[in-house]
């Protein structure tokens, strides 16, 4: 696994390439939020945001939301997947809200993940993008991204998250997952567009898969010339 050096200055080159991380995913109104990342679970963000918009309409906050049933919530995140569940973890979300902070999001990791339905992941992005606290989330992308790169070195979303942290300055947690998982979105992909990251050079995969990969019919190629000129020598001794 990379050193804490050489992770801030791979950090540095990826937030080169993505300079537009900060903005992207930035966000102001935690309750949303909180909403929007629950219901991202096995959905896509384009089908979030197709159902967010009338969602908040109806329910504008933890009090209106509170309010609701489950019953009331599934048609309208059908689309999102696992519907019944999350609508559960949403409407009782909405209520310890209401019961134990007085309808407002909580800036505290512990007190998030006590909600119904709230994880770590959940809550470093609320945390991180919408009330100011230093948090990392670690999805899919940064998962695959910061293990390929070998600034990481597990399968388990929170010993990479501690591993990064480990790293790097609380000021650059937030940002760092935005990068990440920019640059999983865009570059490393589960097919990972190599030629187009400014880490090829440091990233573990590359080196020991890709470029493996790529040597490979060179060098086929290679002895298959060696063995044709042995071939011609060898005639030709015989004439």
């Amino acid at each position: 696994m990379k050193t804490a050096t050489e992770t801030r200055e791979i950090l540095d080159k990826l937030e080169g390439q993505h300079p537009d991380a900060d903005t992207e995913l930035h966000h102001t109104n935690a309750f949303e939020l909180l909403v929007a990342t629950m219901l991202s679970a096995q959905s896509t963000d384009q089908r979030v945001n197709m159902v967010t918009p009338a969602l908040f309409k109806r329910y504008a906050n933890a009090k209106a939301l509170a309010r609701a049933t489950a019953a009331q919530l599934e048609p309208q995140i059908h689309s999102t997947g696992f519907f019944r569940a999350k609508s559960k973890a949403l409407v009782g979300m909405a209520r310890a809200l209401v019961k134990d902070h007085g309808g407002e999001v909580p800036a505290d990791m512990e007190a998030l993940t006590k909600l119904p339905g709230v994880g770590r992941k959940t809550a470093n992005v609320v945390l991180g993008h919408a009330l100011g606290v230093p948090g990392l989330p670690v999805d899919r992308h940064v998962l695959r991204v910061a293990n390929r790169i070998g600034i990481a070195e597990s399968d388990k979303p929170e010993v990479v998250e501690q591993q990064l942290c480990g790293a790097l300055p609380p000021e650059r947690w937030t940002r760092t997952s935005d990068t990440l998982i920019l640059h999983g979105r865009r570059i490393c992909k589960p097919r990972p567009l190599c030629d187009k990251c400014a880490v090829r050079d440091d990233c573990e995969y590359f080196q020991t898969v890709v470029a493996v990969e790529r040597a490979a019919p060179a060098q086929k190629k290679r002895r298959s010339a060696v063995k044709e000129h042995e071939k011609g020598r060898l005639r030709a001794s015989r004439r």
